[in-house]
This record gives C-alpha cells, sequence and structure tokens, in this order.
C-alpha cells in the first residue's frame, strides 16, 4: 500500500528524531538564504548609490537655498533668494533659451536621422556591417574630440564655408557657431553627428524586432511602403521613439564638452547650462549659485526619466 510522504522525518545525532520537516518549510528556509546573500552581495552598491547619488542630490538642493557666495562654507538658510536672483541673471536667461533651441534641433536631428539610417540598413543593403559600423563610430569618440573637429569645420573663415566656396556654393556659408542668436543650433550639427548612430542602433534593433510576417500581410492587403511605415512600422516603434526622447533630451540638459569646446560665443550665443554651474562653482566659487542650475538641472532631468520609469512599471505590471 503506497505510504505518503509530504512529510519527512529528520534523524538526531543520538539516533532519535526529531520534528518532521516539511518541504515548503525546506523552500522557505532556502529563498530567506537566498535573499540574504543577495543583499550582503548588493549591500555596497546599494550604500554607494544611496551615498554618491541621492545623498549628494540632496546636498546639491540644500546648498541652493543656502548662502554660499564664496569658496567658505555658509549655510545660512535664505529659502529661494538664490533662485530668484538666478532667474533675473542675463546670462542664465539665455542659457534657458539656448536648452530650449538645442533640445528641439539635437533631439529632432537625432531621432529623424536616426530612424532614416536605421530603415536603410533594414533593408538589407550590402555591406551592411560596413555601414552600421561607420553609422555608429562618431559614437565612440569624445565629445571634446568632436567639439574641437566641428569647431574648426564651422570656423568661418575656413573649414566648410572654404569648401562651399571652393565649389561655388558661396551661398551656403554660414557663420556657424559665431552666429550671436542661432549659434547653439550649430552645437546641434556636431553633436547630432555623434549620437545619432546610436539612436540609429535602437531603431535598428525595433526594426529587426518586428514580425516578418506582419509586413508580409500588410502587403498582401495592399498596403504600399509608406502606408506600411505610417500605419504599422512606427506605431510598433513608439517604445523606441519614447526611449530615444528621453536619452537625446537628457543629452540635451547636461551638454557640457562641446560649448565647453567651442565657449560661450557671442552674447552667450552657445553657452549651455552645464557650462555656466560648472564656471560658478569651480572658477568663480559661488558654491549656492551653481547649486541652482544643478538642481534645476536635477528637476528638469526627473520630468523626462519620471515618466520613462513610470512606463517601465506598467509593462512589468501587464
Amino acid at each position: 500500500m503506497p505510504v505518503s510522504r509530504s512529510k519527512e522525518t529528520a534523524t538526531t545525532p543520538g539516533g532519535g528524531s526529531a520534528a518532521p520537516t516539511s518541504a515548503p518549510h525546506r523552500r522557505a528556509f532556502k529563498l530567506r538564504g537566498d535573499l540574504a546573500i543577495a543583499i550582503v552581495v548588493l549591500m555596497p552598491s546599494i550604500v554607494a548609490v544611496a551615498i554618491f547619488i541621492y545623498f549628494f542630490i540632496g546636498y546639491t538642493l540644500y546648498v541652493s537655498v543656502v548662502k554660499w557666495p564664496t569658496l567658505l562654507p555658509d549655510y545660512t538658510f535664505v529659502g529661494l533668494q538664490n533662485w530668484l536672483n538666478m532667474f533675473q541673471d542675463m546670462r542664465f536667461q539665455i542659457d534657458m533659451r539656448n536648452l530650449v533651441l538645442y533640445a528641439g534641433g539635437f533631439m529632432t536631428q537625432c531621432i529623424v536621422i536616426g530612424f532614416l539610417l536605421a530603415s536603410l540598413l533594414d533593408a538589407k543593403i550590402k555591406s551592411e556591417a560596413i555601414f552600421r559600423t561607420i553609422f555608429i563610430f562618431p559614437f565612440a569618440v569624445s565629445g571634446i574630440v568632436t567639439g574641437v573637429v566641428w569647431r574648426w569645420l564651422m570656423f568661418p573663415s575656413s573649414g566648410l564655408n572654404q569648401l562651399f566656396e571652393t565649389f561655388g556654393l558661396g551661398f551656403l556659408k554660414s557663420k556657424w557657431y559665431t552666429d550671436p542668436t542661432f549659434g547653439i543650433l550649430a552645437v546641434t550639427i556636431a553633436a547630432t553627428w555623434q549620437f545619432s548612430g546610436y539612436v540609429m542602433a535602437l531603431y535598428l534593433a525595433g526594426l529587426r524586432g518586428i514580425s516578418h510576417e506582419l509586413k508580409e500581410a500588410a502587403a498582401i492587403d495592399g498596403a504600399n511602403t509608406w502606408s506600411l511605415y505610417r500605419h504599422i512600422i512606427i506605431p510598433l516603434l513608439a517604445p523606441v521613439t519614447f526611449t530615444a526622447v528621453v536619452l537625446t533630451g537628457m543629452g540635451s540638459i547636461r551638454v557640457f564638452d562641446i560649448p565647453a569646446v567651442l565657449g560661450t560665443g557671442a552674447a552667450f550665443s552657445t553657452d549651455a547650462l552645464a557650462f555656466h554651474m560648472f564656471q560658478l562653482t569651480f572658477q568663480s566659487n559661488k558654491m549656492s549659485a551653481g547649486a541652482v542650475i544643478a538642481s534645476l538641472m536635477i528637476i528638469l532631468a526627473a520630468f523626462l526619466v519620471g515618466p520613462y520609469l513610470a512606463s517601465l512599471q506598467l509593462e512589468e505590471a501587464q
């Protein structure tokens, strides 16, 4: 007659029997052990993130509301006075205008060019690996190097302007980054050259993830190329586009290296928030004023990262 084995009896060293141990109890003990090991392994990273990210974010926000105008610390609370002073500063106002222009130009160029390049590569062209490497290579180049190269290319008396003049295309000549009004848009060209290859890789991965049977079914239903992209491919790539918007938006907020190479330009035409913050904090020793700009950059970044993290949690819940 079969005997039920839902419980097992452990034997003591003296030969007696201990209390029965069930399989669920053993599994619970194993899970607790795994959890303890995971906590021990992750604890150094958790502590490092808590200190070097979240603590210093809080500290930056705190410094922005105290009186610290010199290198010597002064924690006298002044409330939002530093913020009001900063928002009345002419250079800061130009920086905010530059941020809007830079974000609009940089994000649009990266997303459009990245999508077009990915679509061309997805068409199974010859030597795809070579073109893919060429497109992604600028992303591996330092921002400082990119700034130096494009500073020469966009110099008014040489570079591209000289090339246009040589080939009789003088009407294409421009002041580029020396333009006192729209110089920041020239900076977006250099930044797009560097980052559009990465966006291309994101879109290419998304395109390769779309079922080939779905495309064939659309073609059988009479959809042309434009209809296929408009009604099927582009909507399916919405999560990739959202990711690209977040990444390029973050890049627009924290851009530093290329404006640092080009300088602030005429009337701060190529100035950026990060470069302004660097000069206030580490060159002028105006700690509170620099903390205001840094805090504003954190807040702007939170408006991008927050919806992105919420969308990820929504996907996991589904």
